[in-house]
């Protein structure tokens, strides 16, 4: 059945609004051709966009002739403004947008252990009114609100689970109280803005996919490596959260390995004990390298990053795979992986020393991915994703070095074709997820057809 006159006017306004998100301003010739509407008909929506206060005129095009055409129209991107938090157990993470998603104001406040819940509360509510009142003037917010209430979204990434049926993020053991008090609080303070909560692997996900390392595929799985492990499932272009929000809470898998079993409430001794930040460290600290300065995400980055430098300096001076021979060659064993020096004379002096600080790096790199290998070979196992991302400041610190040798390892141990990527976004996806979910949330209803 063809759609109602209202249906098809509701239709081509999305389309439309979803091109200007993308393209940036355009003229309404040239959303005539990337629509395939007729003349009349665009001419009809920008007229009707226009006079509801979404796109209006921000330029002409240079390239034609001066008229109607040549008016370039944008999405009003002062019509909202919104937040997105990065929760994280040491502080949080606040960034201001408007519409189109342009950042306005950035701002990082610490959490320490010796505050109690209402006032760590109080200091990430506070960062948030810092960060409105540094992006400067915002629209006036409907139903003549005032002051930084005028934010229309608010979207929280934090640790946890977070509960499909009511949104709220679950009580975990091992988080701090004030991670499920700010939600309310913030909704408390801001009674008309849209809040909602969000694990953070599912929007360093929805980020990866979006800006990221999986811009190409509708299907994969995200694992991420700071200062805990998790993991998001994409499944068909959908995130994945599972019947009580738990998908992804690799952190728990019991693997080889360990010493002991994970519990209920403690993910000691499963694939968490193996390749978070703290093991990261311990197993840098064996391999001859010197330990990070913190046990958190970056801290363990930091070292990854180091290590991929050293056998990267190695190989640059002849330190490549392969099989050392010769009286001038050496070997450099990381348990799987052989980096042989190949280089001869005054040359062999610096590719042997090139190769001795690369030794530990490279014994290190084959170690943790081992380790990482074993929980991504349990993911691919069960859903044969194609394609894993190594997210978080470990999997970006890593970078194609590391992913490589996971690859390699999985070809091993799964006969399932699985491609490993390392994350282009990094720590920077959770807050980048939130604001991609954010916007997305504002519009949907900003954009939608006004009740007939």
């Amino acid at each position: 059945m063809p759609a109602s006159p209202s249906t098809a006017r509701a239709i081509n306004d999305r389309l439309a609004l979803g091109l200007l998100q993308q393209e940036g301003p355009l003229t309404a010739g040239r959303l005539k051709q990337l629509t395939g509407l007729s003349r009349p008909t665009v001419a009809d929506l920008v007229e009707r966009l226009t006079a509801s206060g979404l796109i209006t005129v921000v330029g002409e095009s240079g390239e034609q002739r001066r008229g109607p055409n040549a008016r370039l129209y944008g999405i009003v991107a002062d019509r909202a403004r919104l937040a997105a938090l990065d929760v994280r157990t040491e502080g949080v993470l606040v960034l201001v947008s408007d519409l189109v998603g342009r950042v306005l104001a950035e701002v990082s406040v610490p959490v320490g252990d010796d505050l109690g819940t209402g006032p760590a509360v109080e200091r990430a509510v506070a960062a948030v009114e810092r960060a409105v009142g540094e992006a400067g003037t915002a629209p006036a917010p409907p139903e003549g609100g005032q002051g930084w209430g005028s934010l229309h979204t608010v979207g929280i990434g934090a640790p946890g689970l977070v509960d499909p049926a009511t949104g709220d993020l679950r009580d975990s053991g091992g988080l701090p109280q004030w991670h499920r008090r700010l939600a309310a609080a913030l909704q408390e303070r801001l009674p008309r803005a849209r809040v909602t909560v969000e694990n953070e692997t599912n929007l360093a996900a929805v980020a990866e996919q979006r800006e990221g390392a999986a811009r190409d595929r509708d299907t994969f799985v995200l694992l991420w490596l700071g200062h805990g492990v998790g993991a998001a499932v994409v499944l068909d272009g959908r995130l994945r959260r599972g019947a009580s929000g738990g998908t992804g809470e690799i952190g728990f898998l019991p693997v080889p390995g360990t010493v002991s079993l994970p519990s209920a409430t403690d993910c000691e001794g499963g694939f968490h004990s193996l390749a978070g930040a703290a093991a990261i460290g311990s197993l840098a600290r064996s391999c001859g390298l010197p330990a990070p300065g913190t046990t958190d995400g970056p801290g363990a980055a930091e070292v990854v990053a180091g290590a991929v430098t050293a056998v990267e300096a190695a190989a640059a001076t002849g330190a490549e795979p392969g099989t050392a021979t010769g009286a001038d060659s050496g070997a450099v064993t990381t348990g799987v992986d052989t980096y042989a020096v190949t280089a001869t004379g005054s040359g062999a002096a610096t590719a042997a020393t090139a190769a001795g600080a690369g030794e530990g790096a490279a014994r290190f790199l084959g170690a943790l991915a081992d380790r990482i290998a074993v929980g991504a070979a349990s993911v691919t196992a069960i859903l044969d994703p194609g394609c894993v991302v190594l997210g978080g400041e470990v999997g970006q610190a890593g970078g194609a070095l590391l992913a490589g040798l996971v690859e390699e390892r999985l070809r091993r141990m799964s006969p399932l074709v699985t491609e490993v990527r390392a994350s282009t976004l990094g720590g920077t996806a959770v807050l980048r997820g939130a604001l991609l979910t954010a916007r997305d949330r504002a519009q949907d209803e900003l954009f939608a057809p006004p009740p007939r």
